[in-house]
């Protein structure tokens, strides 16, 4: 009987802690890898501001403008001579400070002819919904180790859409004989941007040519001579040139490892 009465205790013990369980789960806030949600009609972002927090502090609204929601530019071709043939013009917070707490983001990008591409990159902190607006584009995107590494790959033309999911390694190339433009939008106010080749052979400090070589299964000396094509280049006279968000979307730039778009 006591072995009995214990049993039935231990089992209204759990029920209970599964009931509190369901009721915690449909009462407390999930946590969602998102952009935090705005809580007043908007939140223009203070770029002048010095205090640090997760996005940029809210201007007065009393100071607001009708061209912090205003951006010009997106009608301009974006230049493609330089090593991958690609350009990007974002359009991120930096650009558009009312995109403030607004979770979203877009970008053009163009294309050279004949291979221009938008090398493989991740975007740590958004989605991508891609439109061909102009050319042919071959797109796709790798699943995560979980899923076998697959490569997810479709040819895409004028007023077609391909989605990229969040986080997953995915690139863009112009396989067509004339220029390509394409839009992108990002479910990200700042989605980021890893270049996977930029990351590997051109972070700085460089990573030791001995893992790179165990990792990739190639000779040291094959390391040395990919991270010579990385390294930065000398700086130009003048002062620093560029702004922008540079490799916002992952491709375009002079210079394998440091180009801007």
């Amino acid at each position: 009987m006591a072995a009995h009465g214990a049993s039935a205790a231990a089992a209204s013990v759990l029920a209970a802690v599964v009931a509190a369980v369901v009721v915690c789960s449909s009462v407390l806030p999930r946590a969602l890898a998102s952009d935090p949600s705005p809580l007043q009609d908007f939140c223009v972002a203070d770029k002048l501001s010095n205090v640090f927090v997760n996005g940029f502090v809210c201007k007065n609204p009393k100071q607001v403008t009708a061209n912090d929601f205003f951006f010009r530019g997106l009608n301009v071709a974006g230049n493609t001579m330089n090593a991958q043939g690609s350009a990007v013009t974002p359009v991120t917070v930096v650009e558009l400070p009312g995109l403030n707490t607004l979770g979203i983001s877009l970008a053009r990008i163009d294309f050279a002819p004949n291979g221009g591409q938008n090398p493989p990159h991740t975007h740590p902190r958004a989605t991508e919904v891609l439109t061909v607006v102009q050319g042919t584009l071959l797109v796709g995107f790798v699943t995560s180790n979980q899923n076998g590494n697959q490569l997810v790959s479709r040819q895409l033309g004028e007023g077609d859409v391909f989605v990229f999911p969040m986080g997953l390694i995915h690139f863009q190339v112009n396989n067509g004989a004339v220029p390509a433009v394409a839009i992108a939008g990002l479910s990200s106010q700042n989605p980021g941007v890893i270049t996977i080749a930029n990351a590997v052979f051109g972070s700085n400090p460089p990573i030791l040519d001995d893992v790179l070589a165990k990792a990739f299964m190639i000779d040291k000396a094959q390391v040395d001579w990919i991270q010579a094509k990385f390294a930065a280049p000398p700086a130009a006279s003048g002062g620093i040139g560029g702004g922008g968000a540079g490799g916002f979307i992952g491709g375009g730039g002079g210079f394998p490892g440091r180009g801007a778009p």
